[in-house]
């Protein structure tokens, strides 16, 4: 298959961009290559493509960043993904739409599940929310795929961010009252391959299965990279004081994965595991 990927140097859009291109022809664009706040320039460069599928990673995620630049995050997010979805109605490409947990309000006591009604508390979430309704008003033939805590070895993310903290700090303070599922990149990227050769369209959740708070998953991190003399405080969200609502409770459930037997996610511990093996 033709393959697009926008955002393709992000974590992300670089792992698909390796992962897919085995058995596929990829073209990813990262922001330099590809604007998609251009409408002409993304109509242009899809149409000179035709791809089969066009997966949109690119987006504006710093949530904090998104609550200060609440233009920038509708351009990008919304408008940005609306010139994306038009480019592939255009060449009748299925999509494939990255979103994300913040889109729920993080009320609810037991995991999410696709037809739970989103509620997002943030700017990002609203946007991100925003380009999904776009998506399924527009097109026929796609994939929403909603998934969260993000990690791999390279990039910006709270693992490798936790990693360098302990390198000049001996105690660090994090949130305990955040909870969500920890998503290896690796693996997401293998469940979308899955999932885009199937015909099973709609919305989808996916992450590592399990959950823990932001304060237990940093533990996790100091216990298989051995690091014994750093001191983890459990901190309030409100002790953090950021910019952007965060979901206290964002755990997705894989349900429409499970159930079409297209995936099976492993939890999400054994998945940190790997992280410290490469």
């Amino acid at each position: 298959m033709k393959i697009l990927i926008t955002g393709s140097k992000g974590q992300l859009g670089s792992e698909l961009v390796d992962f897919l291109s085995k058995d596929n022809k990829v073209y990813g664009f990262g922001h330099k290559e590809l604007d998609i706040t251009d409408k002409n320039l993304v109509i242009n460069k899809v149409s000179k493509i035709v791809p089969d599928i066009v997966i949109h990673c690119a987006a504006f995620v710093d949530a904090d960043g998104c609550e200060s630049n609440i233009k920038d995050a509708f351009d990008v997010n919304t408008i940005g993904s609306g010139n994306v979805i038009i480019a592939s109605k255009k060449t009748k490409s299925i999509m494939v739409y990255i979103s994300t947990d913040y889109v729920f309000d993080g009320k609810k006591d037991s995991p999410y599940i696709e037809s739970d009604i989103p509620n997002s508390i943030s700017v990002y979430g609203i946007s991100k929310y925003a380009g999904e309704q776009i998506v399924r008003h527009y097109l026929e033939k796609f994939f929403i795929v909603r998934t969260s805590w993000l990690f791999r070895r390279k990039g910006k993310n709270f693992v490798n961010t936790i990693l360098n903290l302990t390198k000049d700090r001996k105690e660090l303070r994090v949130v305990n009252d955040q909870v969500g599922s920890p998503t290896y990149v690796p693996d997401l990227a293998r469940a979308i391959s899955s999932l885009i050769s199937t015909k099973y369209y709609g919305i989808y959740h996916i992450t590592n299965c399990g959950e823990c708070s932001r304060y237990e998953f940093t533990k996790k991190i100091l216990e298989y990279a051995g690091i014994e003399n750093v001191k983890v405080t459990p901190i309030s969200t409100e002790e953090l004081n950021r910019p952007a609502s965060r979901p206290k409770y964002s755990v997705l459930k894989n349900f429409n994965l499970e159930k079409r037997k297209i995936y099976k996610m492993r939890n999400w511990e054994l998945a940190l595991k790997d992280f410290f093996k490469k």
